[in-house]
């Protein structure tokens, strides 16, 4: 990256826009591909933005990343019960503790069946990924040629 930036110099400003553009399209497929409830909240949560500006909420699916620019894509806490599904457990006053089972037993009506997997973040942004990384590519060379002509 060093030996880029020597080269041209608008390089990381010409990703960082990419690489935010990128985001903030997948964030507008994931509300139209993502499941719906009753009040379409969880499919209007999807947004993108810089990392560094959002240090303390949910990312989805993402890694630490030693990039200042990175980008990600943000939605509400449920995207992984969604995405993975959940196994049965008891909704009973102490869950899954040892009290828990046993108020489950004695009373099953306290157990919730399990919701099955609705992947839809990961397939979508697999599916997505080569056009991103041809998108990034395009404004890296962008850079370089505008560097070069200079």
């Amino acid at each position: 990256m060093k030996r880029l930036n020597a080269l041209a110099p608008n390089v990381e400003k010409y990703a960082a826009d990419a690489k935010i553009a990128i985001m903030e399209d997948f964030a507008a497929e994931m509300e139209q591909k993502a499941p719906t409830g009753a009040t379409l909240e969880y499919m209007h949560s999807f947004d993108a933005d810089f990392i560094r500006n959002r240090p303390a909420q949910e990312q989805v699916g993402i890694q630490a990343s030693k990039d200042k620019d990175a980008v990600g894509l943000f939605a509400s806490f449920i995207w992984r019960f969604l995405e993975f599904g959940t196994a049965p457990h008891s909704t009973a006053k102490g869950g899954g503790t040892v009290a828990g089972k046993k108020a489950a037993a004695d009373n099953p009506t306290g157990m919730h069946p399990g919701t099955p997997a609705q992947p839809h973040i990961f397939p979508n942004w697999r599916a997505a990924k080569p056009q991103a990384k041809k998108r990034l590519n395009a404004a890296i060379n962008k850079a370089v040629r505008e560097a070069m002509k200079k």
